[in-house]
């Protein structure tokens, strides 16, 4: 299928509305679940669910939701996860991600590090434009979901006025307070140049949120998600 016919599949609002809550969890995400979420009945999100998934929008599994096993544990459920394939679309055909790779490829060559992020702290500033530092977390989440990096709170015990770990996908019983993002918006490229393009993006969110006020930016990278998290500076962490 062709990446246009797949996110012609969205165009459905039920369908829709599945597909963002399953991505918006970050985790395998049952029939039940999903319907409920989206206010529809079980067996039309599940016609949806599997409509996405042929589509190669979502990825489709099975496992208990009981979390038993054995006898009597139940038959395994589908699950729904996002799919790693990357889709998009421009008219008329664009090929960006080779100029971005190329581009990356001659700057890691020269040893550009240092320029290269120099130029993404900038940019970052200019986006801010005339704004103060970014005031808190809850305000770095509008600002980093914005620019498509899915942010969530790790931790239960969040900032004031930040959603709740049930709510934002944080692993109950936690107190760190950090958020994290679920997309890298230049993850085709990181992958291939990982220390030049995480560098480039967390001077970028350096730049954007700034790095004297009440929350910073820094490195710390685990698969599967954006490089880099925002926490509170260390002199506003109590």
């Amino acid at each position: 299928m062709k990446d246009i016919d797949s996110i012609a599949v969205l165009q459905d609002p039920v369908r829709r509305r599945l597909y963002e809550y399953v991505v918006a969890q970050g985790r395998e995400v049952g029939r039940n679940e999903a319907a409920e979420a989206a206010g529809v009945a079980r067996t039309l999100a599940a016609h949806h669910l599997d409509k996405l998934t042929e589509a190669g929008l979502l990825e489709c599994g099975s496992r208990r939701l009981t979390g038993r096993s054995g006898p009597g544990a139940g038959r395994p459920a589908k699950v729904y996860t996002r799919a790693r394939v990357e889709r998009s679309v421009s008219l008329p055909a664009r090929d960006y991600r080779t100029a971005a790779d190329l581009l990356a490829e001659a700057a890691e060559q020269a040893g550009l590090d240092a320029g290269l992020c120099a130029a993404a702290r900038r940019r970052g500033e200019a986006l801010r434009g005339s704004a103060a530092p970014c005031g808190g977390l809850e305000e770095a989440m509008e600002i980093l979901a914005a620019r498509g990096y899915e942010p969530y709170v790790e931790g239960a015990e969040s900032t004031e006025g930040v959603q709740s770990a049930e709510a934002t996908g944080a692993t109950p019983g936690t107190t760190a307070r950090v958020v994290r993002m679920r997309n890298c918006p230049f993850h085709a490229v990181a992958e291939r140049f990982p220390p030049l393009v995480c560098g480039m993006n967390l001077a970028l969110l350096e730049g954007l949120i700034g790095t004297d006020g009440p929350v910073r930016a820094r490195m710390d990278a685990r698969p599967g998600e954006c490089c880099v998290v925002v926490e509170p500076s260390k002199d506003n962490s109590h």
